[in-house]
């Protein structure tokens, strides 16, 4: 077995399967079933599981896996913050919560083998992650996942980890400009608007980003769905680097990547994916529905066909890049549409006609809104083009959607504002003793 350093702990050893370990999907349904058992065994160490299958203790066999009931978000809520815990709290490395948003946050925990696998499957990037790589992390190291992942994985290929963080004071997107650019940075993690943004933050301090970054070869993105039309967009602003893909959660960790014909794989050796329609309650290998999870190497918080609640897409057909795992089209819990004007409307369908408009109209931040009688849609363009942008795009919500529509086109900087890309803030740390013409209203203060 290997042993491998993660994150400057103790080495620890790879226990998971690698790609290429299997030569067709019967053999790798057969890895999934081989560890079927241990996981189920594990998960009974929960609380949470252990009251569920209080008549169980014996582990689950596949046949038996149809009889696991779904895990919900709101069964994670119910569990806070200690109640899938399957170790000892001695064992634990690491603690998170999701970002909250809907004002209950979920708990997650890892252990030093937990977090092996996880930095495993995330370094699974078809470009590579190598010594000779300067790695910019650019999302939050807060209670959410992203960043110490990206970090964890950078580390684990020898990179020079750049913690550059996000929604931070001490590191306004003009700071992060400076760093791409004179670290030379080859590599960059981030959500696709962020990457937009630095973008903008780039032209606003004199430089262009398809030119003056020759050492970026490829950003790293997740967080968002993202149709093709607006991934090429993001790489012809950033001079044609490779833009890819990645999608997981702070409960999971990374769960597919992406393959170098653009496709995103689920990483089906490390977990096992099904399908689940609301409509029916029936679970499925593949097609339509909401994405549901069993890691299959998790020590610290076993999940049991983990319903993340993303509508997605899952298919088994061959890819040329020879990968035998399932392929997926992640929708986001965003796919649902609104009415409008007697059609539906989704974020998806306008997201490919506002980037199918020309590079030089250099229209990249919008918003939209679905009133019932008519589409309002807002967009930053230059005024020398704001006409035929807003003509052009109209033209193509009515081919089609076939809504009514308004299309306001903004200055730059107002959906966006320059200050938010300039700005260069001043981070203070606590200070008790001013001298007689220094102003002492910020004493104790840390911005």
């Amino acid at each position: 077995m290997n042993r491998i350093t993660v994150a400057g702990r103790t080495d620890a050893t790879r226990t998971g399967p690698e790609i290429g370990d299997w030569s067709d999907f019967d053999e790798l349904a057969q890895l999934q079933r081989d560890q079927l058992p241990r996981i189920f065994a594990q998960a009974l160490r929960s609380p949470f599981y252990a009251a569920r299958y209080e008549n169980g203790g014996a582990p689950i066999v596949a046949d038996d896996f149809h009889d696991v009931e779904i895990t919900s978000k709101q069964d994670l809520r119910g569990c806070y913050p200690f109640g899938l815990l399957a170790v000892p709290r001695t064992e634990l490395a690491t603690y998170h919560e999701s970002s909250g948003t809907s004002g209950e946050p979920t708990a997650s925990y890892y252990t030093d083998a937990d977090w092996v696998d996880l930095a495993e499957r995330y370094a699974r990037k078809w470009v590579g992650i190598t010594p000779a790589d300067t790695f910019l992390v650019r999302t939050p190291y807060a209670l959410v996942i992203t960043g110490h992942l990206a970090q964890a994985a950078g580390r684990l290929r020898g990179a020079t980890v750049v913690p550059g963080d996000a929604r931070s004071l001490a590191l306004p997107l003009a700071r992060i400009v400076r760093l791409l650019h004179t670290l030379d940075v080859s590599l960059t993690w981030c959500n696709p608007t962020e990457a937009m943004m630095i973008a903008a933050a780039a032209r606003a301090a004199g430089l262009r980003p398809d030119r003056d970054f020759p050492a970026l070869r490829a950003m790293f993105v997740a967080a968002e769905p993202m149709t093709a039309t607006r991934k090429r967009r993001l790489s012809e602003i950033w001079g044609g680097v490779h833009i890819v893909e990645e999608y997981g959660s702070t409960e999971t960790g990374t769960i597919a990547g992406e393959c170098q014909h653009g496709r995103l794989h689920l990483w089906a050796d490390r977990a096992i994916f099904e399908v689940y329609s609301p409509e029916t309650g029936r679970l499925s290998s593949s097609g339509c529905g909401q994405l549901v999870v069993t890691p299959l190497y998790r020590e610290a918080m076993p999940l049991l066909r983990y319903n993340l609640a993303d509508d997605v897409e899952v298919s088994y057909d061959p890819c040329p890049c020879g990968w035998l795992l399932p392929t997926v089209r992640v929708y986001g819990r965003t796919a649902f549409g609104y009415p409008v004007d007697g059609q539906t409307v989704v974020q998806n369908q306008l997201e490919e006609l506002v980037f199918g408009l020309p590079l030089d109209y250099e229209v990249n931040f919008w918003r939209a809104k679905a009133e019932p009688d008519a589409l309002l849609l807002e967009f930053e363009a230059p005024s020398a083009v704001q006409r035929r942008a807003a003509a052009e795009l109209g033209a193509a919500i009515e081919h089609t959607l076939g809504v009514r529509h308004v299309i306001t086109p903004l200055p730059p900087g107002t959906l966006v504002p320059t200050e938010a890309l300039t700005a260069q803030r001043d981070i203070l740390k606590a200070r008790y003793l001013f001298g007689p013409d220094e102003s002492w209203d910020k004493a104790l203060m840390y911005q």
